[in-house]
């Protein structure tokens, strides 16, 4: 890993998000060790401007639930929990997250990528400008050790990041993005800076330390109720199992273990589930397919506070034989409903697609067809999302922002904006 430069920008291989550690993503066929890594997360309206550029005036939900406030701030009371298939607040109205993924924690550098060009503070702005109103945060494991030297910043544009741990930069950003009125999702992306795992545990991590990190941010994080919840490991695949009672290899039964382990310490955080990559014989994306819940629903102790989530990726990460179908995009919602979108559509629980995305969005390439089919999809079914990702250096899907990681790309506005829900009202002064 890299000590910081003099101009305090990492190397390309430091900072590309291609393969998560082998940026081990997406698919879990023969040639997935050749994939890039992306992320999803999706956007929302806001109801405060906080630089030049002008929310898009498109953002029309279409829906009375999520229009609240006639896209106002919107007045959620929390904790959150669930009811049926969606997240209520605690006065029951309904919540959708519609947000962004903002990667780098997870790397080398142990603080959000583009902080080498970037004040902090106003790439939050500008995150809440555009209409999302969740940030998932990837982290890894190692963050938390002492010898994890945050680099790759611009003090002189980030004086206050200075000295600072990687956990306390993720104070700040958490801190930031929830005074904004941004909800914040906290993602065990990776065991240590190098790359995916498997399992919940690795070679360099072992199941307790991966649930005392966990516990320890739900008591870090206990009060503030805009901190929704712990997306407990990424992308489980390859050796994990859904439901077969192998301590060792049961995905299912790990997130029992450790949602409950979270709510020992702090009962309001919701439990966010991800999929495996297979069922059966049958494989999918890495983190996707979540038949297993039919059978095998995770059971918690607060049972009203499981969310399923899925991550679904398009051509551009890989050409799966159904982009090439000839009744393509119309075959993508029997997909989508087998594979996760059943949990949400038959009342079971709700779902957050954790990462979705790609580089076009815009014309008839099939990665731009398949793009904009998805959230019409999410929307019709109102479906949360965080899209992957605001980061351009991710290494097959790009980002919301362009290389310059100032410009937005409006075509990929212009498709999230379809379907955004408002975001919290802001905390006052959000210099901070």
């Amino acid at each position: 890993m890299n000590s910081p430069m003099d101009n305090n920008v990492p190397t390309v291989s430091e900072t590309t998000e291609s393969k998560r550690g082998q940026r081990s993503y997406r698919l879990r066929v023969g040639i997935a060790a050749g994939v890039v890594v992306a992320a999803a997360v999706g956007g929302t309206v806001t109801a405060f401007a906080v630089n030049s550029e002008p929310a898009s005036s498109s953002a029309s939900n279409g829906s009375s639930a999520l229009s609240a406030s006639n896209g106002k701030a919107a007045a959620v009371d929390g904790p959150l929990s669930t009811k049926g298939s969606d997240i209520v607040d605690s006065k029951g109205h309904k919540v959708v997250l519609t947000g962004i993924n903002w990667f780098g924690l997870e790397t080398g550098s142990f603080a959000p990528h583009g902080l080498w060009t970037r004040n902090w503070k106003s790439m939050l702005d500008q995150i809440a400008h555009n209409g999302f109103n969740t940030i998932r945060l990837p982290y890894s494991n190692e963050i938390f050790a002492a010898k994890s030297k945050p680099n790759g910043i611009d003090y002189k544009q980030n004086p206050d990041l200075k000295g600072l741990t990687g956990q306390q930069i993720m104070d700040k950003i958490v801190k930031g993005a929830t005074d904004r009125g941004m909800m914040v999702i906290l993602d065990q992306h990776r065991p240590d800076q190098y790359g995916q795992s498997e399992l919940w545990y690795s070679q360099n991590l072992t199941e307790k330390q991966w649930l005392d990190d966990w516990k320890q941010l739900a008591k870090r994080y206990k009060d503030n109720p805009r901190v929704i919840g712990a997306d407990l490991h990424n992308e489980p695949r390859g050796q994990a199992t859904w439901g077969d009672g192998n301590p060792k290899t049961d995905w299912r039964l790990a997130a029992e273990k450790a949602g409950n382990a979270i709510h020992s310490v702090n009962k309001n955080w919701l439990i966010f589930v991800e999929g495996t990559d297979r069922h059966g014989n049958e494989q999918f994306w890495w983190g996707g397919d979540l038949q297993g819940v039919k059978k095998y629903p995770v059971k918690l102790k607060e049972s009203n506070k499981v969310v399923y989530s899925a991550h679904d990726y398009g051509p551009g990460v890989y050409n799966q034989n159904w982009f090439m179908a000839k009744d393509f995009p119309k075959n993508m919602p029997a997909i989508w409903k087998k594979h996760w979108a059943y949990i949400k559509q038959d009342n079971i629980a709700p779902v957050l697609l954790g990462e979705f995305g790609g580089r076009k969005t815009a014309g008839k390439s099939s990665e731009a067809v398949w793009q904009n089919a998805l959230m019409d999809y999410l929307k019709k079914n109102q479906i949360s999302y965080t899209y992957w990702s605001l980061n351009p250096n991710s290494g097959d899907t790009g980002g919301v922002l362009k290389n310059d990681w100032k410009t937005v790309d409006k075509n990929k506005m212009k498709m999230l904006s379809k379907y955004q829900a408002p975001l919290l009202p802001a905390k006052g002064k959000t210099s901070e």
